[in-house]
């Protein structure tokens, strides 16, 4: 328990750190950006009680909401993720599968349910901050393209890091 604590919390300082002094100085094309940080909210165990899990998506979302001067922007749409994490996973995973594997992760789930779920997230993610973050409807098109173009970037830099970090 002290152990997952601990990584846990190691994973949250690093998610935040990588955000704010990397991935938040690389913007391809003036529209495409990384959001690298909700690799937390991925990753956290499945049987994370829904209060912790809430609590640490807007706590995660505040945090690169004071590094980056966007009041309010990511904390909604981490804590957006937050709250839709269960049903997502119930929805794409079949509950012995639920019951039997600890957390998210390719090792123990396999790289396509892995992509796909991140690929859910993440496009969920993108679609409410892109959307919060422009607050309106004008450039619908731009807005879309920016969604989708992060979104692959954002897919791919969380599945590599499975394979980067958290290899056995």
């Amino acid at each position: 328990m002290v152990i997952n604590l601990l990584k846990y919390s190691l994973i949250f300082v690093v998610s935040v750190l990588l955000q704010v002094l990397i991935f938040n100085n690389i913007l391809i094309l003036r529209m495409i950006a990384p959001f690298f940080y909700i690799l937390f909210i991925l990753l956290l165990p499945f049987d994370t009680p829904r209060a912790l899990l809430l609590f640490l998506s807007f706590l995660l979302g505040l945090l690169i909401d004071v590094f980056t001067n966007t009041p309010g922007v990511h904390a909604s749409a981490s804590l957006m993720i937050g709250f839709l994490r269960p049903g997502v996973l119930r929805l794409i995973s079949p509950r012995e599968m639920l019951d039997s594997v600890l957390a998210p992760r390719v090792e123990n789930m396999g790289l396509n349910w892995f992509a796909g779920y991140a690929t859910f997230m993440v496009v969920i993610h993108h679609f409410f901050l892109f959307f919060i973050e422009a607050f309106t409807f004008n450039d619908f098109l731009i807005t879309l393209i920016r969604i989708v173009l992060s979104s692959v970037l954002s897919i791919v830099l969380i599945v590599l890091s499975q394979f980067l970090i958290f290899r056995k």
